[in-house]
């Protein structure tokens, strides 16, 4: 029997707000910038060009290439008057306030200081913020603690094969950055938001097609545990005689997901970075996508392979990677289509998403949800970042993951058809080992560590 103790086990008012402000005085805020975060793409900035207005975590900074190619992640604002270094020029060496010539260098310190007499110049004790920099996997990676930083998470990316690059992108979304994520560690609504005018017989009969189980069987079983570096959990359902389908998916600490969308080996992480507490951006860093979004024809599924419209790049704080389908237009919604072949009315799988976590809201009043059992992962990964934001206020304890990249080594997320007596834990360890051979630590095995949550035993 499944507990119905979980059911409509919505936070509170108080645990809502420690869940999703993200401020630097706030405690999540605090914790989020433990970690590094995937700031821009790369290719968003130009040796010698324009820098590049950047908003994160309620915060305002500039990032910049320098003419010779170095990058540069500093306050906006000069240390003289507090004009924006955004009108500044690129100069070698660093970038220059147009105000009264003050000049920083890419770690914050202020090098040249015109507008002062040589028996008055203080530049040596000035300087603006600037924030730990790397750049690797076409991604600007910034941390913004004070202190060392430790390595960066790499989720397998290091570990693709030859020839097959990988991939970025990134895509504003207008809500929190927990609602967000949310929807990516909710796999049970794939069956309607994105298949649901999708039946079992748009696929060959008795075919273990990875999408045919799911409109066979809507209300999948799940397994959810508590891991070192986050939550995993495990959704299944029925898959023809002596089989069962198995989307094992990953949330990992501060505000990375792995969604099961590939077959199990796919190497993919996805990052919901806070740009402030009503705005998020999405940053998918993956291998080549595989084409298992086709019904038994070939065709594609309805809402699958449709490309993203970007509207263009603007230079304001929230001018970066906008979709055309947004609240102001009702994300494009078609009636029409929605009483024929979508059942959303809404193209696109991504902007599917992004419509129903956007129509909640800036920040979702979660006190009034009444969740389910198809909620566990949501509720496990509510907690586990609650006990991580109020240890680090309350004790100084630092949160998982934050100093131990190791931590993000060989996980993936993914489907799979197994025989009906192979655990699913198991069957993920086994892939573990292989993912992992010849690291120079063996990679511990994931456990139950108490009673498993209603899954396999029910």
């Amino acid at each position: 029997m499944i507990s119905t103790r979980l059911l409509g086990n919505a936070v509170r008012a108080e645990e809502n707000v420690l869940l999703t402000l993200v401020g630097p005085h706030a405690p999540m805020g605090k914790l989020m910038r433990r970690y590094w975060i995937p700031a821009l793409r790369s290719d968003e900035l130009e040796a010698g060009g324009a820098p590049v207005r950047l908003r994160l975590l309620c915060e305002n900074f500039l990032a910049f290439r320098s003419p010779e190619g170095e990058v540069g992640v500093v306050d906006h604002r000069c240390a003289h008057r507090c004009a924006s270094l955004f009108y500044g020029r690129n100069e070698e060496g660093g970038i220059r306030c147009v105000y009264h010539g003050w000049k920083f260098a890419r770690n914050g310190q202020c090098i040249e200081m015109p507008s002062e007499p040589p028996e008055t110049d203080y530049k040596a004790r000035v300087r603006i913020r600037a924030l730990h920099v790397a750049e690797k996997f076409g991604v600007v990676w910034v941390h913004m603690a004070d202190g060392a930083p430790p390595p960066l998470p790499h989720f397998d990316w290091n570990e693709l094969e030859a020839g097959k690059a990988l991939s970025v992108s990134f895509m504003m979304r207008e809500c929190n950055w927990l609602q967000a994520l949310e929807g990516d560690i909710d796999t049970c609504h794939v069956g309607f938001l994105h298949l649901g005018a999708v039946g079992p017989d748009a696929f060959e009969e008795g075919s273990l097609n990875y999408y045919r189980q799911m409109p066979e069987n809507l209300a999948p079983k799940y397994e959810a545990l508590e891991t070192e570096y986050g939550a995993t959990y495990c959704a299944y359902r029925h898959a023809g005689p002596g089989n069962t389908y198995h989307r094992i998916g990953h949330f990992a600490m501060p505000f990375w997901t792995m969604v099961p969308s590939e077959p199990m080996d796919h190497i993919h992480a996805r990052a919901w970075v806070p740009i402030d507490d009503h705005h998020s951006m999405l940053v998918v860093i993956g291998g080549p996508r595989s084409t298992f979004t086709r019904d038994k024809h070939g065709e594609l599924l309805p809402g699958a392979g449709v490309a993203i419209r970007y509207l263009p790049n603007t230079s304001d704080w929230l001018g970066r990677w906008r979709i055309e389908e947004n609240p102001r237009n009702d994300h494009l919604i078609s009636r029409e289509t929605q009483r024929g072949r979508s059942y959303t009315g809404i193209e696109g799988i991504p902007v599917q998403d992004q419509a129903i976590t956007e129509s909640m809201g800036p920040i979702v009043d979660r006190t009034k949800e009444h969740l389910g059992t198809s909620d566990r992962m949501i509720m496990l990964t509510r907690r586990k970042l609650m006990r991580a934001a109020a240890a680090l206020r309350d004790e100084g304890s630092v949160p998982p993951g934050a100093d131990a990249a190791e931590s993000y080594h060989h996980l993936r997320a993914g489907f799979a058809i197994l025989p009906d007596d192979t655990d699913w834990l198991d069957y993920y360890n086994s892939r573990r080992s292989v993912w992992s051979k010849g690291a120079a630590a063996p990679i511990e095995r994931m456990k139950r560590h108490a009673a498993p949550a209603p899954g396999n035993a029910t």
